[in-house]
């Protein structure tokens, strides 16, 4: 069976391959440029396969307003307005050179998520080899359909969406000349209970759309992400942080170091443990066959003398004929002088 599969930076990304672990820098640079360096480095030394920016400034994402629609209300940014959160978290776009620069110094793919055309178009002169969509944007359509006219591979995320509006936004990628699309499961909290996950959805998704499918997860550990591999996930994507008590906008709800690198090699060993259907002997079991049940013989007898039932006992080791043989053994003539304690072999039985 052929499975879809997409290409970032040449790493192929599919359920035959390892999941993807992006990443989420975010807000936790927390203004400095020397702590995103840091994080892409830790990164790169936890195992991810890619560091992921996220484009904009506080006027190209929403207005300088402190009337009451602009107001957040309850939740991690109690209090703030849009226009102050966004102007604390976003990324300096004259960081965006050194960032991509010292990631590809490092071997680690870098891209980004762009909240307009502008932050495309500054993305496509860095030569960013993806572009990711982040859920609140899943139903900006006509960004979907600028970033698909860039020809690189898209991932959007589906926090919020709907069935029918992820299928718009699909459309639309696909519309703007999109080849190599991928999709997210997701939950747009922060943080994100795992009860809201409804992980049995990621095959769902796989099953309706035909598309690299895989999760941006926002719970406070792993057990959902590595779970999300045994249900299809090609991709996962966790923010990430140097210290979760670094007081950023992201930070709390961020995975540390260490938490990053337990992601990325358990991730992996749970899709190496999925493997295939394969009912035959493993190669971990060879050496221990010889442990299995099979016949023995408990009695000396000559040549010709009947087998009776206590005369051969099923036990371990495994060297003769094995149990299921009992019924026929049992009845039958020895055709050769066997002792106590040797394996039963049919070919030594008169049956």
């Amino acid at each position: 069976m052929s499975y879809p599969s997409i290409s970032i930076a040449g790493r192929r990304i599919g359920i035959d391959h390892p999941p993807y672990i992006i990443a989420e820098l975010s807000a936790n640079h927390n203004g400095k440029l020397e702590t995103a360096l840091r994080i892409i480095e830790e990164a790169k030394r936890a195992g991810a396969d890619a560091i992921k920016l996220q484009t904009y400034t506080a006027d190209t994402i929403t207005l300088n307003s402190d009337t009451e629609e602009f107001l957040i209300r309850g939740g991690l940014w109690d209090g703030k307005t849009l226009y102050q959160l966004y102007k604390e978290a976003h990324m300096p776009w004259e960081w965006h050179q050194p960032l991509f620069d010292y990631a590809r110094k490092l071997g680690i793919t870098i891209f980004s998520s762009p909240f307009d055309n502008t932050a495309v178009d500054l993305l496509e002169n860095l030569n960013a080899p993806a572009y990711k969509i982040a859920s609140f944007e899943a139903v900006d359509l006509p960004l979907i359909k600028y970033v698909a006219g860039t020809g690189k591979p898209m991932i959007i995320s589906t926090g919020m969406a709907d069935a029918e509006e992820i299928a718009e936004a699909i459309e639309a990628a696909r519309e703007g000349g999109c080849k190599e699309l991928a999709v997210l499961h997701c939950v747009s909290g922060y943080p994100a209970p795992a009860a809201d996950y409804n992980l049995r959805t990621i095959p769902d998704m796989i099953a309706r759309h035909g598309l690299v499918t895989g999760l941006s997860d926002h719970t406070l550990d792993n057990t959902t992400a590595i779970t999300s591999v045994a249900l299809g996930a090609s991709i996962i994507e966790k923010h990430f942080t140097l210290d979760r008590s670094g007081g950023g906008p992201d930070d709390s709800f961020s995975l540390e170091p260490y938490e990053m690198n337990n992601l990325c090699s358990s991730a992996k060993i749970a899709w190496q443990a999925l493997g295939r259907i394969n009912y035959a002997r493993k190669s971990s079991e060879q050496s221990n066959v010889q442990f299995r049940r099979s016949l023995y013989f408990v009695k000396d007898l000559n040549v010709g003398d009947v087998v009776s039932a206590d005369s051969i006992r099923s036990v371990r080791p495994g060297f003769g004929c094995a149990p299921k043989h009992l019924g026929k053994v049992v009845g039958s003539k020895v055709k050769v002088k066997v002792s106590a304690f040797s394996p039963v072999q049919i070919c030594d039985l008169d049956l």
